[in-house]
Order: C-alpha cells, then structure tokens, then sequence
C-alpha cells in the first residue's frame, strides 16, 4: 500500500512538474508541449466540474484578473498597430494567460482527486520537490553522458544552446526562467515554514522542506543566478518571521532556528568539500557565486552579467511617441537588451507596462487577502516581480494561475453564475 502511495506522489509530482517546467518531446509536434496538454486535461476537468454544479462559476475577482490581461494585450495590440510591425509577442497575452490557467486547473483538479483538498503547504511540498528533483537532474544530466543523452533524445528543450553557453539544466529548468521560478518556491518555503503551524510541528516536514531549500538555493544558482533574488527574500521573511527577536521565544521558532542552521552548516560543508575535489562542480559554484569570489578575491561585488547589463543593455525610447505607446517590437532583439522593464516600455510604452505591473499588484493584494496567514508570502512575490524585470522580461504568473485555480472551489469571491 505504502508503494502504490508512493507512486502515485510521483505521479503528481510529474504533473506538477509538467506544469512548473513545461517541455516540449522530440516526437511530438513543437507546438505541442507538456503545458498545452495539460490545458486540454483542465478543459476536460473544468467541463466535468460545471455539469456537476450544473452551472458555469467565473468568480468576480478572476474576472478582474481576465479585465487586466484584455486591456494589457489591447494596448499590445494598439502599439504594434501604430507601429505597424507584426510582433505580438505581449499583444496575445490574453492566449498564454488561458492556457496557463487551464493547465493549472488540470494540474489542480489531479491533486483534488489525489488528496481531497488542495492548499498552499501541499502546493508548496510539490513544488519544493520538483525544484528539487530539477536541480538533482541537472547535476545528473552534467555528469553523467548516458543521463544527458536519455534526456536529449527524448525531451526538446534548446538544450543545444545551453550546452554551447556551458549551462547547468534540468528537464525543462534552466535559465533565467528557471531561476525566476526556484525564486518563488524558496520564498513558499520560507511563508509555510514559517506561518503553518502543522508543518513546524513535525521535524520530518521541516527537515525536508529545508533540505529541498538549500538545495534549490545552491544548484538553483548553478543553474541561473535569478535564483539569488529568492534566496535573500526567502532569508528576509525567515529572518523577519523567526520570532528569535522576541522577548519571548517560542519552543517551535527555536526549533526551526536550529534546524535551519545546522541544515546550513551541513550545506557549506558538502559544497566546500565538493568545491575542492570535483573540477565540474567547482567552476559552477565559481559561477553561481561570482559576486561573492570576486568580493573575496578582489574586494569588489561584481560579476560578469551584472556588468554588462549596466555597461550596454539600459536601452530606452528616444521619443515621447515610444515612451507613451512602444515601438510595437519586442521579438526581434533589435534593441539588444534582457532587461525587463526597457523591453516591455520599448514594446508597448508607458502605458501598456503600468497595465502589466498592475495586473501583479492586484494578483498579490487578492491573494493576501484571501490567505491573510501568508500575506508576506504574497508581499515578496509582488517584490520579485518588479526585481526580476531589472534584468529579464518575463513575469511569475505560472505560481497565480494555480492559486486561481484553488480558490474557484475555495469561494476566491462571489461567483458569476452563466
């Protein structure tokens, strides 16, 4: 029985993999990846839910969300019209915004059925695992050739590229992309951790929480340095929500204190031990924490990435039409530029780009309120939002589509009854 529990939580965690990762199979079409498959899974399970309700429920607050999403790609849609270009990478948001929250309703509906209910601290037992299972795979795939080739041979994901700028990936993880979604899981981590009472109260889940922590904290890095944005935000809210500043100390917030610094320790150990007797693992490490040996070796923050992003790629409208609606270009890296807030103004302008950040303020205030006892969770995500756009354009609604697809069972607010 044990076994075929066993199973099935890998089965689940595979889906939620599939979710958080999507990729796409060399022998299926390339338009056809893991996320559009499980859209198809949430449409069927959406439509299976409305005739048992005998009703289709839209709640108001997604209607808000959906209301955001249109005018976003409306003004997307405007800029390239006036600018008479064909990119409309951002003036089709409305399409990707649809088939992520049907993919997270599929990924939803298979926990329900597995679990009963579906919450944060499960959805963040999942996500740590398949944070942690990408970077083991990663570090798999790096050092061991018949593991790499399996996996490229069967999974498409621009791997080639990886291996010609000499990156650490998983199946599906890697990049900034990658680095951008450990950043969310280490900041859920540290929200559960340290606002379920359930989970503190039983030293396997906190153990395992934090082994998955380190982990993603230290391979994540390997695999892209956003990682680093979660990793000090999930220590702030650690840190902020210890309560080892009290004048009285709980017993459960010493007992997470001394499990998150021995964890810790062990952590700098095994990557000390193994930084100095694995050639492989040494030049990632140099990599993930360039800044760090740069400010011990040479006494300055620096790194590589960090200087050329200041040094050629803060590239903004020269006109006050660009500045107001965009040049309607996106795609075509004709500004040569990763940063997030330079491309999307350059795309669609003052105006569409206060439409999108808009749209994650009002997905972090809804969810604060809905789970008041992890608004700080939700505060920091909000945070990264932002931060991430300092060096790439893309943006964390992956984490709010599963939230949505939660609280359509959860009364997220009075419902729309079609």
């Amino acid at each position: 029985m044990a076994i075929v529990r066993f199973v099935q939580y890998m089965l689940m965690g595979g889906l939620v993999s599939f979710y958080f990762f999507p990729i796409g199979f060399t022998f299926l079409p390339s338009s056809l990846n893991t996320k559009v498959i499980l859209a198809g899974l949430g449409i069927i399970a959406l439509g299976f839910d409305c005739i048992q309700r005998r009703a289709v429920r839209v709640p108001r607050a997604l209607l808000g969300a959906i209301g955001l999403v249109v005018l976003f790609s409306l003004v997307c849609f405007i800029a390239v019209d006036v600018n008479e270009t064909n990119d409309y990478s951002y003036a089709s948001y409305y399409s990707s915004f649809a088939v992520w929250l049907l993919a997270a309703y599929g990924v939803y509906a298979c926990l329900r059925m597995q679990h009963g209910r579906v919450d944060i601290p499960l959805l963040t037992f999942y996500l740590a695992g398949v944070c942690f299972g990408q970077c083991v795979a990663a570090l798999l795939i790096d050092n061991i050739p018949s593991v790499q080739i399996a996996v490229d041979s069967y999974v498409s994901q621009g791997q080639e590229f990886f291996e010609e700028v000499d990156r650490l990936y998983g199946i599906g993880a890697a990049l900034d992309t990658a680095g951008v979604r450990f950043s969310i899981v280490l900041i859920m981590i540290a929200g559960v951790l340290s606002r379920d009472p359930q989970t503190r109260r039983t030293p396997w889940t906190i153990a395992l929480l934090l082994v998955a922590f380190f982990t993603i904290a230290l391979v994540g890095n390997m695999i892209a340095r956003t990682t680093m944005a979660g990793v000090g935000f999930a220590t702030l809210y650690f840190v902020a929500a210890s309560g080892l500043f009290r004048i009285i100390v709980k017993y459960e917030s010493i007992k997470l204190g001394i499990w998150f610094g021995g964890l810790l320790l062990l952590a700098i150990f095994i990557a000390t031990y193994l930084y100095q007797t694995d050639e492989a693992f040494h030049d990632h490490l140099r990599f993930a924490f360039e800044g760090f040996f740069n400010w011990v070796e040479k006494g300055e923050w620096r790194t590589d990435s960090t200087d050329k992003l200041n040094r050629e790629m803060w590239v903004w409208p020269t006109d006050a039409k660009t500045w107001l609606i965009g040049s309607g270009l996106f795609d075509n890296w004709v500004y040569s530029t990763d940063i997030g807030y330079c491309r999307f103004i350059l795309y669609c302008g003052i105006l569409g780009f206060s439409v999108f950040a808009l749209f994650f303020v009002y997905n972090a205030v809804l969810f604060a309120k809905l789970y008041p006892r992890y608004w700080g969770i939700f505060a920091l995500l909000l945070l990264l939002s932002f931060v991430i756009w300092l060096k790439v354009a893309t943006d964390i609604f992956v984490i709010y589509a599963l939230l949505y697809a939660m609280g359509t069972n959860r009364n997220l607010t009075p419902a729309t009854t079609v």
